[in-house]
This record gives structure tokens, sequence and C-alpha cells, in this order.
């Protein structure tokens, strides 16, 4: 069956920007995640971190460690726990070919942004390599570097 990747069907929910000061990005999936009802409609309300978040293999099976996703209001007594181990949907072939790579030196999973792909929850999750001190401190250079740029064009135009 071939699916088109609509981009407008994608209503994203959270964003984890820290990820891309901490790590180099390597490779982005797509994986779903086994979710309760009210952890659901928690979601649609934006109510989730991915600050802390990070992904792990057990047993070969995929968890999504401190995600938050706050309490549902309505639930009452039959509401989740928000920093609860989320399992992870990927496809066993997929799962090898993560296992693996995350077994190489310094690798590790971590979760971009969560979304949802009409009526299904989703987390881009990135195979990562965690930054230096020196890294952060060039990346944060050339960021000031293309702002002051961009700054001093924009006077020039102007005047």
């Amino acid at each position: 069956m071939n699916r088109k990747t609509n981009e407008e069907d994608i209503t994203v929910v959270t964003t984890n920007r820290k990820a891309f000061h901490l790590y180099h990005v390597i490779e982005k999936t797509e994986a779903g995640m086994e979710l309760r009802g009210t952890e659901v409609k928690s979601l649609r309300e934006r109510k989730a971190n991915l600050v802390d978040a990070y992904a792990a293999f057990v047993n070969e099976e995929l968890y999504l460690y401190k995600m938050h996703i706050g309490v549902y209001e309505q639930a009452d007594q039959y509401n989740h726990d928000p920093t609860r181990r989320r399992k992870l949907l990927l496809h066993k072939h997929q799962l090898r070919k993560l296992a693996g790579k995350v077994r190489e030196k310094g690798l590790t999973l971590v979760p971009l942004r969560v979304y949802f792909r009409g009526p299904y929850a989703k987390v881009e999750l990135a195979l990562a390599r965690g930054k230096r001190a020196f890294d952060k401190r060039e990346a944060i250079a050339r960021r000031d570097r293309d702002r002051d740029m961009q700054r001093a064009i924009k006077e020039r135009k102007r005047g």
C-alpha cells in the first residue's frame, strides 16, 4: 500500500528544541505510541513536555521514558500517571536496525517532537550523538554571527 504523507495532516503537539542544542542528529524515524484514552485527550489539549525524555530498549522493545503528559481534568479517578514509560510501536526490522545503531559508541534515541498524523499519535525519534561543550559554544557563536549579519543586511536595505 503506497500512502502519500501530507504535511497538512500533521498537528504538532510539542517539540524538543533543547535536543538540537545538546545532540548532533544523525537520523530521524517515526514511531507510534501506545497510549491510554486520557493521555490522548491530554495530548489533543497540548499538555505534553519532552524536555528530559529519551527512548531505550527493554527486552527487544522500545520505550519512551520521562515524557510528561499532563493529567486530563475531566477523568477524575481514571487518570494516567503523567511520566509513565510508554511503549513505542515500530516494525521488528526497524527495531533491530535501531538497536544495532544504539549499541554503537555514544549514540542515543532522543524524541524530537510529538504530533498527530490523522487520528494517530506519533513521535519523531532521532538517532543522535551528544555534543561536546565546544560544539555547543561554536553553534551559539554561529547563530549570533548569522543574526548580526541579517541585522546588518536589514539596516543596509533601510538606509
